[in-house]
C-alpha cells in the first residue's frame, strides 16, 4: 500500500439526503467503504481507534524479538528473524497509511502513541528472557493475531480490508517460523526441551489476553459487528484459538499450562480454565513488565530519526515534491 503523497481531505459527515442509506445498504451487501465515501462519524472513529492500535502493535512489537538479533544461535536463525522483524515495521506502513485515508496525519497518530494517549497490544510488554521466547512468540502470539486477523480481511472498510491481505500472509510465516523453532527445540536436548516449555508457560495466556476483554465487558463489539469492521466476537476467536493450539502443542510434545483445558463433547469444542483479567486490566493501564521500557526506546527511536524526516522534507521541498 502507498503512503497518500498528501494528507486526504476528510469527507462530510453530514447527512446529505440517500447517502446514509448507501452506506447501509453497501455495508449490508458485504461491499466496501471507501475513503471518499460518506461514512458516519462513530464508523470512522471507531475505524481509527482500531487500525492505530494495530499499527502501533506492530512498530512495538518489533522490540521483543529484536533483542535478540544480535544472539540468535545460528546464521540461519538470525537471518530469519531480522527478515520478520523488518515485515512488522513493513505492516505497521501498511497500517498507518490505512489510517491516513480516514483523515489523521502520521504526525498525529505517533503522536497519540507517544503520549500515551493510544494503546497497543497489551502482548509486548511482556519480556523475552530466552531464545525459546521468540519461537514462543511466532506460535502463539502470530497465531493469535492471524485468528484475529484474517476475519479482518472482509472488513467493510476497504483500505483496511486490503491492508490485511498482505499482512496475514507475512503473518502466516512467521507463525510457522515460530512453530519450527520450537519445535527444533523441543526435540533438541533436556535444556532445550525446557526452555521451550518455559517460554510456552509464559506466553499461553498473555496470548489469549490478546483477543480483548470478555463479550460482556465489550461494549463496542456489537457496533463494530453491525458496521461489518469485525466479524466475530472476542470470546469467538478466543475458543477458535484455544481448539487450533491444543493439537499443535501434541504435536509438539509440550504441555500448554492449563489443568482445566479439556475437550467437550457436548460444545465441540475444548474448555479451558479463567484469564486473569486483573492482570490484563494492569497492563493494559501502564503496569506491566515492561511498559515504560517499550514507550521509552519508541520515544527515543523516534527523536533520533528526526533528521532524517527533516532531510526528506528538505529534499522535497527542493525538488517541489508533495510533503
Amino acid at each position: 500500500m502507498e503512503r497518500p503523497t498528501t494528507r486526504p481531505t476528510t469527507p462530510t459527515t453530514s447527512r446529505p439526503d440517500g447517502l446514509e442509506d448507501r452506506f447501509t445498504r453497501t455495508v449490508a451487501a458485504d461491499e466496501r467503504i471507501e475513503p471518499r465515501d460518506w461514512m458516519p462519524d462513530g464508523y470512522r472513529a471507531t475505524l481509527l481507534r482500531q487500525i492505530a492500535q494495530h499499527a502501533h502493535s506492530e512498530i512495538i512489537g518489533m522490540q521483543p524479538e529484536a533483542n535478540w538479533i544480535t544472539r540468535a544461535p545460528s546464521l540461519r536463525r538470525k537471518a530469519i528473524l531480522i527478515a520478520k522483524v523488518q515485515d512488522e515495521a513493513g505492516h505497521g506502513l501498511y497500517l498507518y497509511s490505512a489510517a491516513e485515508t480516514l483523515g489523521a496525519s502520521r504526525d498525529e497518530l505517533l503522536d497519540g502513541l507517544h503520549s500515551g494517549r493510544h494503546k497497543y497490544s497489551s502482548i509486548f510488554n511482556y519480556p523475552t528472557l530466552t531464545w525459546a521466547d521468540v519461537g514462543a512468540i511466532g506460535w502463539l502470539v502470530d497465531g493469535a493475531a492471524i485468528t484475529n486477523q484474517v476475519p479482518l480481511c472482509r472488513c467493510s472498510y476497504g483500505p483496511y480490508a486490503r491492508a490485511m491481505t498482505r499482512i496475514c500472509k507475512e503473518e502466516s510465516f512467521h507463525q510457522r517460523q515460530g512453530y519450527e523453532s520450537l519445535y527444533a527445540l523441543s526435540h533438541g536436548t533436556p535444556a532445550q526441551r525446557a526452555m521451550a516449555q518455559d517460554a510456552v508457560d509464559r506466553w499461553w495466556w498473555p496470548s489469549l489476553m490478546m483477543f480483548g476483554p470478555p463479550d460482556d465487558e465489550s461494549p463496542r463489539t456489537a457496533q463494530s459487528m453491525a458496521w461489518k469492521i469485525k466479524r466475530h466476537t472476542n470470546d469467538e476467536l478466543r475458543q477458535r484459538f484455544v481448539d487450533i493450539c491444543v493439537p499443535q502443542a501434541e504435536a509438539l510434545g509440550l504441555t500448554l499450562p492449563d489443568p482445566e483445558l479439556r475437550w467437550n463433547e457436548e460444545r465441540g469444542h475444548h474448555d479451558f480454565g479463567p484469564i486473569d483479567w486483573a492482570e490484563f486490566r494492569a497492563v493494559l493501564r501502564g503496569d506491566g513488565p515492561c511498559n515504560e521500557q517499550r514507550i521509552g526506546l519508541r520515544r527515543a527511536a523516534h527523536a533520533e530519526g528526526a533528521w532524517v524526516r527533516e532531510a526528506a522534507a528538505a529534499y522535497a521541498g527542493k525538488h517541489g515534491l508533495a510533503a
